[in-house]
């Protein structure tokens, strides 16, 4: 694709969503992140209501009247994305596929991150880490991250989380916010999101297709796995097949969903062809209730 072209597409994004970060997560994201503390910033003249603790003594004495120590919010952060590439996300029975989702969340995230001035970066993975951009300030900068979200080419099929949290524990000195974009179709690593989850902030989205949960009858479908490059063949027909699919799929979600609970990793479940502000704003509200 044509480099114009591809200016073209991200600029559609960021059209797209500025009234949503503007307007909507620009507020909730500021008041939900809240940055790495409190600093000084100067001293003023008490009046009342003040906090008594805040009282600067060596300044009360020397002026012989109170004054009182100011703090502002230490806003900058840093906000990394974790993007997962895997063929999985190249499924869409609605009106996208799931990583075509994924990536516009993943801009409404870096434009939110760069309007409260912190720094974003990126993680692509697979069942390897395909591309990581070092976070920065800037549109410019968060321009890249979407471009890459959009046009990256992922050269593995398979999903591996735990490389890619393996990697981001090296890279990330700092307490950081991560958000993970992904369809969580790898679960079994309970362990390694406990230990990331200790040094930073994790958040997960789930994108997942209705026809994932709810398996409509559409006949004999012919099957392809773009992970593993099987393909087989699927009754739809048989309502005793469909029940034990969805049963199945539930079972598998909800076991991960314990999971995550029991490491305090936050989820969030997005659906493809629903709108996806109201699952992230009925998130955000909720965090702030409870921080």
């Amino acid at each position: 694709m044509l480099p114009k072209e591809i200016f073209k597409k991200v600029r559609q994004i960021e059209i797209r969503t500025r009234h949503l970060v503007n307007d909507i997560f620009g507020g909730e994201y500021h008041s939900v992140f809240k940055g790495r503390g409190m600093t000084f910033s100067e001293v003023r003249e008490y009046q009342f209501g003040d906090d008594i603790k805040l009282i600067d003594w060596n300044v009360t004495a020397r002026y012989n009247s109170p004054y009182v120590k100011v703090f502002e919010e230490e806003r900058e952060l840093t906000v990394f994305i974790v993007f997962d590439a895997s063929r999985s996300g190249h499924f869409g029975t609605v009106t996208q596929f799931k990583a075509e989702l994924a990536a516009e969340i993943g801009a409404v995230l870096g434009f939110s991150a760069i309007k409260n001035n912190d720094k974003v970066g990126l993680l692509i993975f697979t069942d390897e880490v395909e591309t990581f951009v070092p976070p920065k300030k800037g549109s410019v900068h968060v321009l890249r991250v979407i471009r890459e979200l959009l046009y990256h080419k992922p050269k593995s099929r398979g999903t591996n989380l735990e490389k890619a949290l393996n990697f981001l524990l090296r890279v990330a000195t700092r307490r950081s916010v991560v958000f993970i974009i992904s369809d969580f179709l790898d679960i079994a690593i309970e362990q390694k999101l406990k230990v990331a989850n200790r040094k930073h902030d994790l958040i997960g989205i789930q994108i997942y297709d209705p026809q994932e949960i709810n398996l409509q009858d559409v006949g004999l479908v012919k099957v392809h796995d773009a992970e593993t490059e099987e393909t087989f063949w699927l009754d739809t027909t048989r309502p005793t097949f469909r029940k034990e699919y969805q049963m199945a799929v539930k079972d598998r979600m909800n076991s991960f969903y314990q999971q995550a609970k029991r490491i305090k990793f936050d989820i969030i479940p997005v659906e493809v062809g629903t709108d996806y502000v109201k699952p992230l704003m009925k998130y955000f509200r909720q965090r702030e209730k409870r921080f």
